[in-house]
């Protein structure tokens, strides 16, 4: 039974990996930005859920329904305010741009609603096992219909086309600032998600929670191989179920230095990742 719950354990928080890498790599895949700002929607999101529940009083589906439009709104406002306007700047500008938002989310949270950790109310009856079904379930559906969205639809055609050659997509006629907006708001999306999800497991909204949880998906999209959908999901889960084995033999201290340890051996052995393919512009 012990073995059973630490799998479901590990399956859960390496799902809520999953969503948040594959924001990641969704964006990356397009326009080859490493976005640090998006751990820190999953902490707006968060923080949405507790105003809405525990300030108005509202439903959890209210809640849901409102912290998933709002890291979508806010994920496509990041990019028409501080990305869009460096598509032709240098990368290193855009990286240091993406810190910078990171640091003014963190830091605009903490002076609105303090550093102190807010408790967000329950969302449903269901117990803790129940819960960690709900994600990995929520998980798979997501991966599912964003795998298709990107395969099959028209607008998945002109993100897979603007990632292979941004020019050549201008050329054939996609309009690749609003097919880049839309990978945001899908990307920020499923940070809502996650973010509904994590408060869902451990009911609680910080300035900074976001930023260990947005570099853990990180190392997961890499992990998997970043522009990866698959790759991001099968890295969200190695790096939820290290953390779990390493916090159940006793070593909870170390799970943080497991995850980057197993980051370090990856890159050494495969730098593309998992499922990366070889390319020159690969981290």
């Amino acid at each position: 039974m012990t073995i059973l719950t630490q799998v479901l354990n590990g399956l859960q928080l390496g799902s809520i990996y999953a969503l948040v890498a594959l924001g990641y790599t969704m964006v990356y895949g397009i326009i080859l930005l490493l976005n640090f700002a998006h751990g820190d929607i999953i902490m707006v999101g968060a923080y949405v859920s507790w105003l809405v529940m525990a300030q108005l009083g509202l439903s959890p589906v209210i809640a849901i329904v409102l912290s998933i439009g709002a890291c979508t709104l806010l994920g496509v406002l990041i990019d028409k305010v501080a990305y869009a306007p460096l598509r032709n700047a240098p990368r290193l500008s855009i990286l240091i741009t993406a810190i910078g938002v990171s640091y003014f989310l963190e830091n605009g949270a903490q002076l609105v609603f303090g550093a102190d950790a807010k408790v967000v109310p329950s969302f449903t009856d269901l117990s803790a096992t129940g819960v960690g079904i709900l994600t990995i379930v929520v998980t798979a559906v997501c991966t599912v219909v964003l795998t298709l969205l990107v395969q099959k639809s028209k607008i998945g055609k002109a993100m897979r086309a603007v990632s292979e050659d941004m020019g050549a997509a201008r050329l054939m006629g996609i309009n690749v600032n609003h097919t880049i907006s839309f990978t945001f708001a899908v990307g920020s999306a499923l940070a809502g998600v996650g973010a509904v999800l994590y408060t869902m497991a451990y009911t609680q909204a910080t300035p900074t929670m976001g930023m260990m949880l947005g570099t853990k998906a990180f190392v997961a999209a890499v992990l998997g191989g970043i522009g990866s959908i698959p790759g991001a999901v099968v890295g969200g889960l190695l790096v939820g179920f290290a953390e779990v084995l390493v916090t159940a033999i006793g070593l909870s201290t170390w799970k943080d230095a497991v995850v980057f340890l197993l980051l370090i051996i990856v890159l050494i052995v495969k730098p593309t990742g998992i499922f990366g393919r070889s390319m020159s512009e690969k981290v």
